[in-house]
């Protein structure tokens, strides 16, 4: 690749699809971004158009393109990152007969619990790596077997929006393997789909893309698009793999020991593994990265949401001015003590994925005293989002990884107080990348790859630049140290009166 090559990224996220030009150091050229709708007209439901989807990424991806015609680049080749755990049932021609069902949608959540309570279910975990969740299309099929037997007899294939793109610009049917890591149909240990899955599903091979390699290469695009797009139609597009591997890759996190933690609205916690390791316990996934390398980690469903919600509950008489109100509730939090003078908050305001699992769950202030005001609930709030992160750390341990490290992104790195409160809770080193560019540049990384540009990833952390790096305080630790073990008990302990509370509001919601 000489200076002026040029490898674009198209990142297809649950909120908006964008695409962006990089080169090896990771500098972007050029990028667009395109928003589109989330449905929800039943509460349990989530889903998107897989028309406004394609159309984000060919508006994205020639908005980049053009951008690189003026500047005389060359592109060498088009990688796609997308988020998991999508799917959408076509016809025989491979026009959608559903919207694409997003990972949020929850109309399986009655086939989840029923699958992980059997040994099926925890085998077909064991083998595949993904938790046995609503999320998955494992489970999403067997509610379309039960729930819609006019789609699911309908249905001549069933894929996710990344190969639904794929097969409108190439006519073909491909998944890579980390992203069918994330159906709960995929076996980590053959790279093919899982028998047992299959037959449970009573969906056939034939009905599902075929698995390929994240650094396969695909050209033939089809005439049309490539003059929509003023692509040249032998161009190699990689087919890229998730957007939470790939967020490992464009922030460094690759190397033994080093984790990548993210929090945005919700959070994640990754770290890289040379074979595929499941958790007895089923509390963590395991998705592919590339055919020798494998990610392994947890998501957590309440973490910038749970600061926003404290914000608008807890302080609704916080009139936003010229001062940032989340500066403000972090500088009151800072003025109380670490540990919050004994106050835990269990953040789980949208039930809990990793390590619990369980969408029962709720928001729970523990330890209340005459002694506590609003600053200690709102510094509880993100203490809170770390124990829970840190949760998902222990049961990483618990499988053998030892965590020396964490490089972390997201909005909640904007706080210097919760920075800190990570690193006194993790009681690691915490660094935040200068530029994290995330998923994107992870799924151009991955097509530098494919094209022998890079022989391998290992001087990926060097070209990631720390900007912030944060070291534990002892003092704090110490107060965390005593804590964590309480606030990893209660969820657990609270478990069969969160179920019984969830159908109490559940009958309280029909009546009103």
């Amino acid at each position: 690749m000489n200076q002026k090559d040029i490898v674009v990224a198209v990142d297809i996220g649950t909120t908006s699809t964008k695409s962006a030009a990089f080169d090896p150091t990771g500098h972007i050229y050029a990028e667009s971004a395109q928003e589109y709708p989330l449905y929800s007209e039943v509460a349990s439901r989530a889903e998107q158009d897989p028309e406004e989807i394609f159309q984000a990424i060919m508006k994205t991806l020639s908005d980049v393109v053009a951008s690189m015609g003026e500047a005389r680049a060359r592109i060498a080749a088009v990688s796609f990152s997308s988020a998991m755990h999508s799917l959408i049932a076509l016809d025989r021609e491979g026009t959608p007969l559903t919207r694409s069902m997003t990972w949020a949608d929850q109309r399986a959540s009655l086939h989840a619990e029923q699958l992980k309570a059997t040994a099926v279910g925890q085998g077909i975990y064991q083998r595949t790596g993904t938790p046995i969740h609503p999320m998955s299309p494992l489970v999403k099929l067997l509610w379309f077997k039960d729930e819609d037997q006019e789609t699911y007899q309908k249905a001549a294939k069933w894929v996710g929006i990344k190969e639904y793109a794929f097969f409108r610009l190439f006519g073909t049917y491909v998944v890579d393997y980390s992203i069918a890591s994330a159906t709960g149909l995929f076996n980590l240990h053959t790279c093919d789909w899982d028998a047992e899955a299959l037959a449970l599903t009573g969906v056939p091979k034939e009905k599902l893309p075929e698995p390929v390699p994240t650094t396969q290469v695909i050209q033939g695009l089809n005439k049309a698009d490539a003059e929509q797009l003023g692509l040249p139609a032998d161009l190699p597009f990689v087919v890229g793999a998730s957007d939470g591997v790939l967020a490992n890759l464009g922030v460094g996190a690759i190397a033994p020991g080093t984790v990548a933690c993210s929090i945005g609205t919700s959070g994640a916690v990754r770290t890289v593994v040379n074979a595929p390791t499941t958790d007895p316990k089923g509390r963590l996934f395991c998705y592919a990265l590339t055919e020798d390398q494998w990610v392994i980690g947890g998501p957590i469903n309440n973490g910038g949401v749970a600061f926003r919600w404290a914000r608008d509950h807890i302080f609704p008489d916080l009139k936003a001015g010229s001062e940032d109100p989340y500066e403000y509730l972090t500088q009151l939090a800072s003025e109380i003590d670490p540990g919050s003078e004994g106050l835990l908050f269990l953040p789980y305001l949208t039930g809990e994925r990793a390590p619990l699992w369980n969408a029962d769950t709720k928001g729970v202030f523990f330890g209340l005293t005459l002694n506590h005001d609003r600053r200690h609930m709102i510094r509880a709030v993100m203490e809170g989002v770390m124990f829970q992160m840190h949760a998902v750390v222990a049961a990483l341990k618990e499988t053998g990884v030892d965590p020396q490290a964490f490089r972390v992104t997201g909005g909640f790195t904007k706080s210097l107080l919760w920075r800190q409160i990570m690193a006194d809770i993790f009681e690691r080193g915490i660094h935040v990348p200068e530029t994290p560019q995330g998923s994107s540049f992870g799924a151009a990384l991955l097509a530098m790859k494919a094209l022998g540009i890079l022989n391998d990833f290992s001087t990926v952390e060097e070209i990631v630049a720390i900007g912030h790096r944060h070291t534990p305080n002892d003092e704090a630790s110490q107060v965390y140290r005593k804590l964590k073990p309480i606030f990893m008990d209660l969820a657990e302990k609270l478990t069969p009166d969160f179920k019984a509370l969830s159908a109490v509001q559940r009958d309280l919601g029909q009546k009103q």
